[in-house]
């Protein structure tokens, strides 16, 4: 496939680097971050193949999450700066400082946690002094690698920890000691060691590593192409390749933003060719590169992070995800297609199509690493990061002997990717041990118990107002946030509300990341939609309210699947049959509205009554009694309406 962006040099090239990468410009700091990044990269795989275990070297895990934090400490003092997005041509003094504490703090405690660990309760002063230094650490490299907001963000509680006791009412905190206080947070596996480090140092790596190597071994290349070979020559050609790539890549990224940044170079500008305003091809890319969040079978990271927290397989969570994960994106294709359709815009200039069969027999090789994850994962019942390198090794072989389009992989890329992944990674680490600060903040001045009762309290029994103001509280909380940290401060702060007043576990969890992912194509601070808007060259907050638009089923089928489980694959086959079908087609029906679209342009009072009919499709069977009445309205509606939208294109026609 021809790249389209040399042929319009009004477009903007590739965003190098991407959000969550330092512009690193130094020699030395170049191989500082590759070492560390590699270090960190085979920690990670060294996890997951239990060579401690088989060293006989396990120890405590909590002693090797210390390790794995300080090595990213130390990168995020090395590589990122300490003013965002600023050149790195040398590594400062107070950066050395920075790094040669977070080296020394977390192998003293890594090399000594055993003894700290069982004499936590005396509460040794070096010890003290060491957990408040790793939770400034944390904080710094916090701020340097995800931005202030969470920095803030997790600032507030420390400083609630510390002061919770002198807030008056219902949210008064526990009057903890200081020390008991920081010795919990940073070394109690409730807190800083806990799940969502484990998560990250482990799962989130391999999966990352994954990615990278699809990216090295032109893997990412032949799934753009392929879109384009089977979507380019329909109508609306180009937003359906989009849809299409933005979708498999989401998934593997675990970043909607490095998604948008990632394939947005390339389809935004070919949306724009083919007809598409600028406003629209953005919003576009975002929502596609925001569902691939959600979209199985790997979901980003979240997903793994959830099967923990529910304490489930795997696969259960994949499996819950498969049908909203499909109305998301029917809605996109539907929305994108009829919007074409409405504005005239056709099928993509041929010579920007590959030759299908050509693409296929030289790229269908990289399906087989999905095919050896999923087998893995669902047949095999492997942990998900030893099925992550099972998938990596699979595309290393097929990178190294086959390749893409005549290019194959080499040796230094399968390096690079180690240490690319490390550095990736960092502020995943970062957020993971805030998230795990947060936690044990929650935990040990009772602050999350006080949450869960004031937002049951303010709905009053009301289970819709719960889960508005969950809706909410969810997109408010996650606006800015990158994917990972918005899910790991919903499932603590929101999903333990709705399972109190009896929403299935799942189904809370599932409507605190489907809202926490909405946040970024929300506005006011949109960042997946921001981000799509600056690659098009257009106005944010216009593309943000249009990725509301195009989106706007995402907003509505966390409704659904709470108050009918049936939607998360939680009943029999027909019954999910049908909710599927009905949910398919009011989604259907409400998007014919809304684009004021079907045969031909609809006016107001037809747009209304298809949305009506939508609606009425949509309305959970398990609402009320009445619902399988309401939606067999519904659909002798929207048959109705159908017709004489026929009928009037036949009189069109022969007029």
């Amino acid at each position: 496939m021809t790249d389209p962006r040399p042929q319009d040099p009004a477009e903007p090239g590739p965003v190098t680097p991407e959000p969550d990468m330092p512009a690193i410009t130094a020699p030395h700091v170049k191989i500082i971050g590759a070492v560390l990044g590699a270090a960190l990269t085979f920690g990670s795989i060294a996890e997951a193949l239990d060579f401690y275990q088989l060293a006989g070297t396990a120890g405590f895990i909590e002693q090797r999450l210390i390790g794995m934090l300080g090595i990213a400490l130390v990168l995020a003092f090395a590589v990122f700066p300490a003013v965002p997005k600023a050149p790195r041509p040398f590594i400062p003094w107070y950066d050395w400082i920075g790094i040669a504490v977070s080296a020394a703090v977390c192998i003293y405690v890594t090399w000594q946690y055993a003894d700290i660990f069982e004499n936590l309760h005396a509460r040794p002063p070096e010890v003290i002094v060491c957990a408040v230094i790793i939770v400034a650490l944390v904080g710094e490299g916090l701020r340097r690698t995800a931005g202030k907001v969470l920095f803030v963000f997790m600032s507030f509680f420390i400083l609630f920890g510390l002061y919770g006791h002198y807030v008056p009412g219902q949210f008064e905190g526990r009057d903890v000691d200081i020390d008991r206080m920081f010795l919990y947070v940073a070394l109690d596996p409730n807190g800083l060691v806990g799940i969502p480090m484990v998560v990250s140092t482990t799962i989130v790596i391999t999966f990352v590593f994954f990615g990278h190597l699809l990216e090295a071994s032109g893997g990412s290349k032949f799934f753009t192409d392929i879109s384009v070979a089977l979507m380019g020559r329909y109508r609306g050609g180009s937003s359906k390749i989009a849809i299409s790539a933005s979708c498999l890549f989401g998934s593997i990224s675990g970043s909607a933003v490095s998604n948008v940044v990632s394939t947005g170079v390339i389809t935004i500008p070919m949306m724009k060719r083919g007809g598409y305003p600028a406003h629209i091809a953005g919003a576009i890319e975002a929502v596609a590169s925001t569902g691939g969040q959600l979209m199985p079978p790997i979901m980003g990271a979240a997903a793994f992070v959830m099967a923990e927290f529910l304490q489930v397989p795997y696969g259960d969570v994949v499996l819950a995800a498969v049908i909203p994960a499909l109305l998301y994106y029917a809605t996109l294709f539907i929305q994108a297609d009829l919007y074409a359709a409405r504005h005239g815009i056709t099928r993509v200039e041929e010579d920007l199509i590959p030759e299908r069969g050509r693409v296929f027999r030289s790229g269908w090789p990289y399906l087989i690493p999905f095919a050896v994850l999923i087998v893995a994962l669902f047949n095999l019942n492997l942990r998900p990061d030893t099925s992550a390198l099972a998938a990596a090794l699979a595309v290393v072989l097929i990178g190294l002997g086959l390749g893409y389009d005549g290019v194959r992989m080499t040796v230094g890329a399968v390096f690079r990717a180690f240490s690319s992944t490390g550095i990736a990674v960092t502020q995943i680490v970062m957020i993971g041990a805030m998230a795990g600060i947060v936690i044990g903040v929650l935990n040990i001045t009772g602050l999350g118990f006080a949450l869960t009762q004031a937002l049951i309290a303010m709905a009053a029994g009301n289970l819709f107002l719960l889960l508005v103001m969950a809706a909410v509280v969810s997109i408010v909380l996650g606006m800015g946030m990158p994917t990972l940290g918005v899910y790991l401060l919903l499932a603590t702060l929101v999903a333990p509300s709705l399972i109190e007043v009896g929403v299935p576990p799942m189904a809370a969890h599932m409507f605190a990341l489907y809202f926490g992912m909405l946040s970024m194509i929300t506005p006011p601070v949109a960042i997946a939609a921001f981000a799509a808007a600056t690659v098009a060259n257009t106005e944010p907050m216009k593309t943000g309210f249009s990725a509301v638009r195009f989106g706007w089923s995402a907003y509505v089928i966390p409704f659904l699947f709470v108050v009918s489980p049936v939607l998360l694959m939680d009943g029999g086959p027909f019954e999910i049959l049908i909710a599927a079908a009905t949910a398919v087609a009011g989604i259907w029906a409400v998007s014919v509205g809304i684009a004021g679209q079907l045969f031909a342009v609809l006016g107001l009072p037809l747009r209304l009554l298809f949305v009506a009919a939508g609606l009425a499709l949509l309305v959970p069977g398990p609402l009320f009694a009445e619902a399988p009445a309401v939606n067999l309205a519904g659909a002798g509606l929207a048959g109705a309406l159908i017709l004489a939208a026929t009928l009037q294109r036949r009189r069109a026609r022969t007029g």
